[in-house]
């Protein structure tokens, strides 16, 4: 019963998640803008990783977190959630450290 108490409307979760998914292709699309000027790579970073993670969160307003997350980890999405998660610590950590030779991987 309390988690019936801490639930969204349907409407506020729709609300969030066009909030979260517009924010999330915006800092994505501003990150790659942001590529071409100079030192732009480290901003790139930061806009394209909080883009993808505000993207991914929301669905999580549509189906919750908890069912987003065992939806990410069955047998058949596996390693693209793995891949992923992979992506999204190694962007922001390589750009940061300035390790050109790996850069050119991702």
């Amino acid at each position: 019963k309390v988690l019936d108490a801490s639930t969204l409307s349907f409407g506020t979760r729709v609300k969030w998640f066009g909030i979260c998914f517009i924010a999330g292709i915006a800092c994505s699309i501003l990150g790659t803008a942001l590529l071409w000027l100079p030192k732009g790579i480290k901003l790139f970073a930061v806009f394209y990783t909080l883009g993808n993670i505000a993207a991914l969160a929301s669905t999580c307003f549509l189906m919750g977190p908890l069912k987003q997350l065992k939806k990410m980890f069955e047998p058949t999405r596996l390693i693209a959630t793995i891949v992923m998660l992979v992506n999204q610590i190694l962007i922001p950590f390589i750009y940061f450290c300035s390790l050109p030779s790996f850069s050119m991987l991702f």
